[in-house]
């Protein structure tokens, strides 16, 4: 005898046969879960593709290179300033070629002489040539030792050489008589610029980190004399005895500073020059 044919399991009955209710909320929430499913089937292609460019495009800018060594700052100034100083130097021997061929080359003419001799009596005060003689080199450094470390009422900033610092150093030679002065490897004349920018010296477009030397030409005795009576100078030192800043103070022999090779026409100044009559 045939058995009587079992009926299917309808949608949303379980094994028993009852009928499961179905939650209104799903049914609702249907359309979004969707939408959703579909914002990130088109979203992955999408942020895999520009990934996939923004890699080659990088690929092909680096050549083998590394990227990120083009962002490092400390090595770009250094860079930078090892141009300028190439510069300097292609420019201080075009200089001295310029007025060879002058000398040579140029006409005997009286104006010409009388003008050649009025700039070579200028030029020990424009330090547009060489000198020698004895020489005084003071040292400025930052000092060795942490800020945690300082004692009550000082900071950060009371640690570190500053840009009045040097300026002092260099008015008080200046005003003791010295007769020609470097500041590191580089000549200096009256218009030179001392800035400090951070912990960095920056003089005549060069970069320098401390210690700073400030060297001068002249007589000793007066020049010591005149850094031991400065005020600013003064203040230096009782910092130097509070929290350690560096100052030294060397005597040297016979010492040459090399001639400035630098221009020395005003950018965004001129010189007065006196009128016709006036007394």
């Amino acid at each position: 005898m045939k058995d009587a044919e079992t009926p299917e399991q309808g949608v949303g009955e379980d094994a028993t046969g009852i009928v499961d209710p179905v939650d209104p909320a799903d049914v609702a929430d249907a359309p979004v879960r969707l939408r959703r499913r579909l914002t990130w089937r088109l979203l992955v292609p999408v942020v895999t593709a520009a990934a996939g460019v923004m890699f080659a495009l990088s690929f092909q800018t680096a050549q083998g290179r590394d990227l990120r060594g083009d962002r490092d700052l400390p090595q770009l100034i250094i860079a930078g300033d090892a141009r300028v100083a190439a510069q300097a130097g292609v420019l201080d021997e075009l200089q001295k070629e310029v007025k060879r061929l002058s000398t040579t080359s140029a006409p005997a003419d009286q104006h010409l002489s009388s003008l050649t001799r009025a700039a070579d009596e200028l030029a020990p005060t424009a330090a547009t040539t060489k000198v020698r003689g004895p020489a005084l080199e003071v040292t400025l450094d930052d000092a060795k030792r942490t800020a945690d470390s300082l004692p009550d009422g000082f900071t950060a900033d009371d640690i570190v050489v500053h840009q009045q610092d040097v300026q002092a150093v260099v008015n008080a030679l200046w005003t003791s008589g010295a007769e020609a002065m470097m500041i590191q490897d580089q000549r200096v004349i009256a218009t030179s610029a001392v800035r400090c920018v951070g912990n960095t010296l920056i003089l005549q477009g060069r970069v320098y980190s401390p210690p700073y030397r400030i060297t001068a030409i002249g007589d000793i005795d007066r020049m010591e004399r005149g850094l031991d009576a400065d005020p600013s100078v003064t203040i230096y030192k009782q910092y130097v005895d509070a929290v350690g800043l560096g100052y030294g103070l060397h005597t040297l022999g016979s010492t040459e500073f090399p001639a400035y090779s630098g221009s020395v026409d005003f950018q965004y100044a001129t010189p007065i020059r006196p009128t016709t009559g006036t007394p």
